[in-house]
């Protein structure tokens, strides 16, 4: 704890430069970061997920903004930036190949359409793809489950261990999307063995379809230079967690504490700063997504408000920055350091105070492709998410047990202060990223 306090004393102790060579002290207020941490991760709020509360935690955001003197998004009356999603459910699916049931754990449907009743031969029979031994799944089959078409994919054998992931991915969590389900489906099973060519099935199934409602939270702060107001710096996080889960030692509640209610506290911690100082050159916005644990769907709707990619400058994305880095306090890391200079900028505004940002240290995790910059990155920006995530080692991810006590407050400050510090010439006008290649940010 004495390192801690002693860190955060000399990074105040170094002035950071923004507006018009304007200096300005970077102080995160800790009072601020611990209410907003607390609210987002108490109980009440029962893990913000679509589904259970995230509304509740969309009004205090917006609370939080309007407190902050932020206006709303171009186009908008409020802070919160509403849009549909639609989830889909398989109720039941019943799959015959050549006469013989085939078991239902070996049956995954991906329906847009409530009820399907498949026959060989018949005038709606789906078209049939056969999937080999030999090729890439994920290849192979993630195109075909984004068709349009009708369709029956047929799984060798050697798909087990793949096949039996995605069906319990989308049998235990449904799918979502911010487009309305297209009305085709696609069946998939995993054969017991190599069947022959001739082949007749019968497949039948049932899906429910709902809407629901959902809100990212976003807060513009206006550049002080006209010439440059229409130039943006986004700050985001998702405030959006996993609702409620199987209950472990009487708990059900899957709190968030640090995926994301810590990336949240920090934007509007964030906010709470570059509001004071009113000297932004560039116009900041800071945004709450919601639906990133269900997809992304927040940013991918917000990405389609943009009114032109090419005016954002680039995109802090604050992902899981509650827990000390595996390589220290006062450090984080910054996913897809090599696709732009972003990182490099950042590291050298840091210069000469004892904060380091360092490049992703797991690369095998693709992690620059798992959070909600992604989305942000394939239209051109220079998005990435900062975070000082363990992730290998990480017990607590995605667990009842992601709680406020587990977190180290005073590193947490001390990071979102370097996020501070390192965006300021970013803010001044004075740097610009280098854009990303799109193609080089696939899908998530």
């Amino acid at each position: 704890m004495k390192q801690l306090l002693l860190l955060l004393v000399l990074i105040n102790m170094v002035p950071a430069v923004f507006g018009q060579g304007q200096l300005a002290k970077v102080t995160i207020s800790g009072a601020t970061v611990e209410r907003v941490e607390k609210t987002l991760a108490a109980d009440a709020m029962r893990g913000r997920a679509l589904t259970t509360n995230a509304a509740e935690a969309a009004r205090f955001l917006a609370a939080e903004f309007k407190r902050l003197g932020l206006k709303p998004w171009p186009g908008q009356s409020s802070f919160g930036q509403t849009f549909l999603v639609y989830e889909t459910r398989t109720v039941r699916v019943r799959a015959v190949l050549n006469k013989v049931p085939v078991a239902p754990e070996n049956v995954l449907l991906l329906a847009g359409q409530p009820q399907l009743r498949w026959t060989s031969g018949q005038p709606n029979a789906p078209r049939v793809v056969r999937v080999g031994p030999a090729v890439d799944f994920l290849q192979e089959v993630r195109p075909l489950l984004e068709a349009k078409e009708n369709l029956l994919i047929l799984l060798d054998p050697a798909h087990a261990v793949r096949f039996r992931a995605q069906a319990l991915r989308f049998n235990q969590n449904g799918r979502f999307g911010i487009d309305q389900p297209s009305p085709t489906a696609v069946v998939m099973v995993l054969l017991p063995a190599a069947l022959p060519e001739a082949l007749t099935f019968q497949v039948e199934g049932t899906t429910r379809i709902r809407e629901l409602e959902a809100q990212n939270v976003v807060g513009v702060l206006p550049g002080q230079d006209k010439a440059r107001a229409a130039e943006q710096i986004l700050f985001s996080a998702h405030y959006d967690h996993l609702g409620i889960q199987p209950a472990v030692a009487g708990d059900s509640i899957a709190n968030g504490a640090n995926d994301d209610a810590s990336g949240t506290t920090a934007v509007v911690a964030l906010a709470e700063f570059f509001a004071r100082q009113k000297n932004n050159v560039r116009t900041l916005v800071f945004i709450a997504f919601t639906g990133e644990e269900i997809g992304s769907l927040g940013a991918q709707h917000f990405a389609r408000q943009l009114p032109d990619a090419k005016q954002v400058v680039a995109d802090f994305n604050l992902e899981m920055i509650g827990r000390t880095a595996g390589s220290g306090p006062g450090t984080a890391f910054i996913t897809g350091f090599e696709k732009s200079d972003f990182g490099t900028i950042l590291q050298r505004n840091l210069r000469g105070t004892p904060f380091r940002f360092e490049p992703d240290p797991y690369p095998s995790l693709n992690l620059f492709y798992q959070a909600d910059n992604a989305t942000l990155a394939r239209l051109g920006i220079p998005a990435h998410t900062i975070s000082s995530a363990q992730l290998p080692t990480d017990q607590l991810y995605h667990s009842v047990d992601d709680e406020v006590q587990t977190l180290d407050l005073a590193n947490m400050c001390a990071i979102i202060e370097a996020v501070a510090r390192s965006a300021g010439s970013l803010i001044s006008g004075q740097d610009t990223p280098t854009r990303i290649l799109t193609d080089t940010a696939p899908t998530r």
